[in-house]
């Protein structure tokens, strides 16, 4: 398995190529330095091993590295950030 990051989503990827899961954070603004997480997917075989919180930590790593903020309208994403307060610096106002 292997992560694939790109400008607008990190992915979990099998040895075939499939996706075993994925977040999504296209861009909110056209400034391109918000992003708005809209989704967050694990395939049922991986649900309950950490594999979404590990999506979440390379969404901050990317946030930082980009310098951009982040909107939330994913539930889970909503759920991180609750726990996670101290990433509270990397949401958006708006």
């Amino acid at each position: 398995m292997e992560y694939r990051i790109s400008e607008n989503k990190i992915e979990l990827l099998a040895e075939d190529g499939s996706t075993l899961a994925e977040l999504d954070f296209p861009d909110y603004d056209r400034t391109g330095k918000t992003v708005e997480v809209v989704h967050t997917y694990v395939d049922e075989r991986l649900r309950g091993q950490g594999v979404a919180g590990m999506l979440m930590e390379k969404l901050v790593r990317e946030l930082r590295r980009t310098d951009r903020r982040a909107k939330l309208s994913c539930s889970y994403a909503m759920q991180w950030f609750e726990r996670h307060r101290e990433e509270g610096e990397l949401l958006s106002d708006e």
